[in-house]
């Protein structure tokens, strides 16, 4: 189903005619749609505080912190949507994974991957395993009206990184032995977490977000025939699964300049940049038919009101002759952003591009 159509088997639903989803849908729009990766999050005082003695895991599983931590960033920057509240390893902590997020490191597996025995660990995702996201995200929409709810999850690259290192790495080196040294075993992975990864996004889809991105946080750490080869079939088979849905689906990674058409055929509607690529010469390489995201470095906004506004002014310029634009950030929230400097951001935005 085209993203062109209204949502299967329903009428439009409110957020139908947002802003967001008018330029995912690469439709004339009222004016530029923002929203920030990480905009949820600890940049916030008030995120901070609800935050005060809870895990992040445990965060990500209570509908009233998820829903609240969602909200805020929507109440208090006016932007024009919001993401839904979670991380990129629930899916795999709700099939029994044994792993968890460590303050100042980040996701650590207790028992990486490294045999095909270690498979056993990915079993089927069902929608009982995160009836928790369903709850939060119906008490979202009921909040959020008009305004739309991506949902969102870890692409199967990303998350066999994780898997397979046991945590975060900056060179991936039994990832990609395994890639290398074992390919039926790596396909066998990535096919798993595919699997997982879609079931999370249609649980999201049917709770009521009205579109998806699939972070592929490390797949800039690949070669294009690498990712060609041994990783673009994963995340076309999460694309393929929730098509016929008709929401929209971005597809964002980290410096991913060199693999940004292979992303866009991977099956995304919408292809986030990162702020290492200019827009005009994304979209050169991407190729038409897609709309994109992105993508003014998150260190800007630690520069002063004006440096914000000239390199702001050189994204959108940058992005004028696109079919469809979406502001974004080229990467997440920085911790220590002033949240004033992203309110007045999409002020900015929206009063420069005001059609």
């Amino acid at each position: 189903m085209s993203v062109n159509e209204s949502p299967a088997g329903r009428q439009p639903t409110a957020t139908y005619d947002s802003a967001f989803l008018k330029a995912c849908r690469r439709e004339p729009v009222p004016h530029t749609p923002v929203w920030f990766m990480r905009q949820a999050g600890r940049s916030l005082p008030e995120y901070r505080k609800v935050r005060e003695g809870v895990g992040m895991l445990e965060s990500c599983m209570r509908p009233d912190l998820v829903t609240e931590i969602t909200l805020q960033p929507v109440r208090r920057h006016n932007v024009d949507a919001a993401i839904y509240f979670s991380d990129i390893v629930v899916p795999l902590k709700a099939i029994g994974v044994d792993l968890d997020i460590k303050p100042g490191v980040g996701p650590v597996v207790e028992k990486p991957i490294r045999t095909r025995a270690d498979l056993a660990q990915l079993r089927d995702l069902t929608p009982d395993d995160v009836s928790y996201v369903t709850e939060a995200i119906g008490q979202l929409t009921a909040e959020l009206g008009a305004t739309p709810l991506i949902g969102f999850a870890g692409a199967p690259f990303t998350l066999a990184s994780y898997l397979v290192e046991g945590g975060p790495s900056r060179t991936y080196e039994n990832a990609k032995a395994m890639m290398y040294g074992d390919p039926e075993l790596w396909a066998d992975l990535l096919d798993r977490l595919a699997d997982i990864t879609a079931a999370f996004l249609k649980v999201q889809i049917e709770a009521g977000a009205s579109a998806v991105q699939l972070f592929d946080s490390w797949a800039g750490a690949l070669a294009p025939v690498d990712y060609r080869r041994s990783v673009m079939a994963a995340s076309a088979k999460v694309f393929q699964a929730v098509e016929s849905y008709g929401v929209p689906r971005i597809h964002f990674g980290v410096g991913t300049g060199e693999l940004l058409k292979l992303m866009g055929e991977a099956g995304a509607d919408v292809v986030g940049v990162d702020w290492r690529v200019p827009l005009d010469e994304a979209v050169r390489r991407i190729g038409p038919g897609k709309a994109l995201q992105g993508n003014l470095d998150p260190t800007v906004l630690f520069a002063g009101a004006e440096a914000v506004e000239t390199k702001t002014r050189e994204v959108l310029d940058a992005a004028s002759g696109l079919e469809g634009h979406v502001f974004n950030l080229g990467h997440g929230v920085m911790p220590s952003t002033d949240p004033d400097a992203l309110t007045r951001l999409v002020e900015y935005v929206h009063a420069q591009t005001v059609r």
